[in-house]
């Protein structure tokens, strides 16, 4: 039975309108996702910056009389602000389907606050110069490879296998270097870990497009609230680790750092 050109005309427009819906849930989403991606990063910088400058800093590296003189050094609250984060990540990795969204949003706000509180000692480290300007490059540098990895047609499924080799690479290397001591070693991680982490970023952004694309049907109310708080999660670990290495690379230290 031959179809008629009135049939085909319809078939299109629906098509051109089903797309035209897609891409506009699609804009809206990575926006959302971008959002919380932000507001994160602020809430993170906000705290680790009000502890630096504030008593608190004392909570968390209380001076301590050395060879070289008084030096903040890390208390036991600095060590589980630092393991904080890790614990967030685990729970909402694999509760993001099953908790309530209040919570999922609650939990990653908590991480932001943990974060920022085991960030803090940059500020001892390195002056704010630096911080500041390793903080541009790296915000230029991530944005970069978000939009590439949101418009390429290229498949970066393989080299996301690849770059989770490689995070395991320099995490590993990162626990024996915290024995051996070698700054050669550490050269070499913080090295591969920008361009592993330069990669998840445009890797995770065409993840986080793909999955939008291919369950756009399911990704309505609750779902899409609880999903774009878990991939802006992603999106800002990329972000802080590829930040915290680029810091390590370039960043001016202070005199007592």
């Amino acid at each position: 039975m031959a179809i008629s050109p009135d049939y085909r005309t319809y078939t299109g427009a629906r098509t051109a309108q089903t797309e035209a819906v897609l891409d506009a849930g699609l804009r809206a989403y990575m926006l959302r996702v971008y959002n919380w991606m932000s507001s994160g990063l602020v809430l993170t910088g906000i705290v680790a910056y009000a502890i630096a400058n504030t008593s608190l800093i004392n909570l968390f590296y209380p001076l301590v009389q050395t060879q070289f003189g008084l030096r903040h050094v890390a208390g036991p609250l600095a060590w589980i602000a630092m393991i904080a984060p890790l614990g967030f990540v685990l729970v909402l990795s694999f509760g993001v389907n099953r908790l309530a969204t209040r919570t999922v949003q609650t939990l990653y706000w908590l991480f932001c606050v943990a974060m920022g509180a085991s960030l803090t000692n940059i500020f001892l480290i390195y002056s704010g110069e630096s911080i500041v300007r390793v903080f541009f490059i790296t915000a230029a540098t991530f944005g970069a490879m978000s939009l590439w990895g949101y418009t390429t047609r290229s498949d970066l499924t393989r080299m996301g296998s690849f770059l989770m080799m490689g995070l395991i690479g320099i995490i590993i290397a990162g626990l024996v270097n915290m024995f051996v001591g070698s700054a050669g070693l550490q050269f070499a991680i913080s090295i591969i870990g920008v361009l592993v982490f330069v990669g998840l970023t445009a890797y995770d952004t065409q993840r986080i497009k793909a999955d939008y694309v291919q369950y756009a049907y399911s990704y309505g109310g609750e779902v899409a609230a609880r999903r774009s708080v878990y991939d802006a999660l992603s999106l800002l670990l990329n972000f802080i680790n590829l930040f915290m290495l680029l810091l390590q690379l370039t960043g001016n230290r202070n005199s007592n750092g």
